[in-house]
């Protein structure tokens, strides 16, 4: 190439890259912090979760809103206990409200990060996923007048078992309930040490899958105790699934908020502040307020004030609210479903 042709096109390639550093300064300049967020989210009033979108073609106003609660028992029962709550919240909305039942933690992020839902109850620990990672905001907790819902983390064993302190723990069978539960399994990592008690070094941990299996494999000898949600083990009790009396709880950790509730944070910001005025003006039914252990409605709170501690431990355990941590989350879901799809087929076969 002779020496004008060089000369003429340096002009044409200077501008070319000029305008591509302008667009990509132009891009990065969009969202000025996003924290810990998915690179898909912005959160410029640092706030820890993700801000409504700044362009409204983007928000969303779908006909129909899909709401869901964490799967930590049957989920069955709670679809029924929502019942009232739900059609509540289509009347406000004018819209039409169903139930999406989801069987597994990793599967209800990937439910609201996917668009897939839109409203939601997440349990304590994956709600920190959810934020991250789905978009979730979370803005209220189940409680009462006085203050939010919360629970404790409990460790139970059988009542004519010979464990009576957490020091009798080592050697034995401890059930968690999965990766990325708050009480089941990260808090007790973060919380046992300085009891003097390691999981996986001082117990052998075997992950049951959820709360009420945890619980009931103590009762049945499966295991020889468990780090349980405290709401949990309460109301199945309330609701004679179990009696009290054949536990004995032999730690009881500070107190933790309950299951989070909130909303994608792309609904369009209309169609939100008339979900969050469903949320706090409705008061639960008696069924409903004996179901959830005596809260009576939804009390407000923030993620980044009132899940400070839930994020301490995550951190103090080596969780990070990431990709990479969610489908780990995800293949221990699938085993654990596999394992328990291959035991009920085994048992069949026997029967």
């Amino acid at each position: 190439m002779t020496k004008f042709k060089i000369t003429k096109l340096l002009p044409g390639l200077l501008l070319s890259s000029s305008l591509l550093l302008t667009a990509s300064m132009a891009h990065a300049g969009e969202c000025s912090n996003r924290g810990v967020l998915d690179d898909k989210f912005c959160d410029e009033n640092k706030d820890l979760v993700a801000d409504s979108p700044k362009d409204p073609a983007k928000w969303i106003d779908p006909s129909t809103l899909v709401f869901t609660y964490t799967p930590v028992e049957d989920p069955a029962v709670y679809k029924d206990a929502f019942a009232d709550f739900q059609k509540y919240l289509s009347d406000l909305t004018g819209k039409k409200v169903v139930y999406y039942t989801v069987h597994s933690n990793a599967a209800e992020v990937e439910a609201i990060r996917s668009g897939r839902l839109h409203i939601a109850g997440f349990s304590t620990g994956p709600t920190g996923y959810a934020v991250n990672l789905g978009g979730f905001v979370p803005f209220a907790v189940k409680g009462t007048a006085e203050g939010f819902q919360g629970y404790n983390l409990i460790t139970i064993v059988r009542n004519d078992s010979d464990i009576k302190t957490m020091d009798d723990l080592k050697g034995k069978l401890v059930a968690h309930t999965s990766a990325s539960s708050n009480s089941g399994n990260l808090a007790p990592r973060a919380l046992f040490p300085k009891e003097g008690i390691t999981p996986d070094q001082d117990y052998v941990v075997k992950y049951s899958g959820k709360h009420d299996q945890s619980i009931m494999g103590v009762l049945s000898g499966d295991y020889d105790a468990a780090p349980v949600a405290s709401d949990v083990f309460n109301r199945m009790v309330t609701a004679k699934r179990i009696e009290a009396d054949d536990f004995r709880i032999i730690y009881t950790s500070p107190r933790f908020p309950t299951s989070s509730f909130g909303y994608a944070h792309d609904l369009k910001p209309e169609l939100v502040e008339k979900i969050k005025k469903a949320f706090t003006t409705f008061r639960f039914s008696s069924e409903m307020s004996e179901t959830f252990g005596g809260a009576d409605r939804f009390y407000p709170v923030t993620y980044q004030e009132d899940w400070a501690v839930i994020r301490n431990i995550a951190h103090a355990t080596g969780v990070a609210y990431t990709k990479k941590g969610l489908k780990k989350l995800a293949e221990k879901d699938a085993a654990k479903a596999a394992k328990k799809r291959a035991k009920a087929l085994a048992a069949q076969k026997a029967g």
